[in-house]
């Protein structure tokens, strides 16, 4: 009986950390390449219409963007609404899938090579 118990508690504190690491883990970032850009300019406006009817609206930039070493690539990517003029982002990148993921970052956040291109 006791180690019923036990294993149930056991199942039960590995749940709960599962559920935990899946909500505050983005698993788009798993595995990925880090470059960093700054906006510049509103994007490309660009509207598709779903089955259901429904319009949706997303924002297309394709910039130069730069790792931690410095070393440049262009690269595109959308958002669901214009991103904040000259914001620094880091983007998400995965090999044959381009951009996963990306965050806003502030200037001081930037890897030393990175900032550097970035002015």
């Amino acid at each position: 009986m006791k180690k019923i118990f036990i294993s149930c508690i056991v199942i039960a504190a590995l749940l709960v950390a599962g559920m935990f690491l899946f909500q505050n883990v983005n698993l788009n970032r798993l595995g990925t390449d880090v470059y960093y850009i700054q906006i510049q300019g509103q994007g490309k406006k660009l509207e598709y219409k779903m089955d259901s009817g429904e319009i949706v609206v997303r924002f297309e930039y394709e910039l130069p963007a730069f790792d931690k070493n410095g070393g440049q690539k262009t690269l595109k990517f959308s958002a669901p609404k214009p991103l904040r003029e000259r914001a620094y982002l880091s983007l998400f990148v995965k090999e044959g899938r381009g951009v996963t993921s990306y965050q806003e970052v502030t200037k001081e956040k930037l890897p030393e090579k990175a900032s550097q291109k970035l002015q």
